[in-house]
């Protein structure tokens, strides 16, 4: 069982990875129901962007490494991330980009960027 997010983007949480408030770190937090609603518009570009940015720093040259790795791998456990040089902390940062990135796309395409995760 997984923790979704639906709305203008719409993707699956990573399990034992990623938060269901993870995209609280671009600037916007979500409401407190049994999900989180998220709202973004353009005024929000820039928080995103600079939050993509600390991550892509973070990441460094890891997140190509990571890349490699999944595209290799439809799956993974605690195992086959040692073996890669993975940390738990890559990982998550790795997971919350892919969701940064995708509101970002969100707003560029349509102007706002809105949708519920479930907590």
């Amino acid at each position: 069982m997984g923790r979704y997010y639906h709305g203008d983007i719409e993707g699956k949480f990573w399990f034992a990875v990623q938060s269901s408030n993870a995209a609280d770190r671009f600037g916007v937090c979500g409401d407190h129901p049994s999900f989180l609603t998220y709202f973004f518009s353009e005024d929000d570009l820039d928080n995103i962007n600079a939050e993509i940015k600390r991550i892509e720093d973070f990441l460094g040259d890891k997140k190509v490494a990571i890349d490699e790795f999944f595209k290799k791998n439809s799956g993974y456990n605690d195992d086959m991330l040692e073996a890669a040089g993975i940390t738990a902390r890559e990982l998550s940062e790795y997971a919350d980009l892919g969701l940064g990135i995708k509101i970002r796309d969100c707003i560029v395409r349509e102007g706002q960027c809105s949708f519920d995760a479930e907590l």
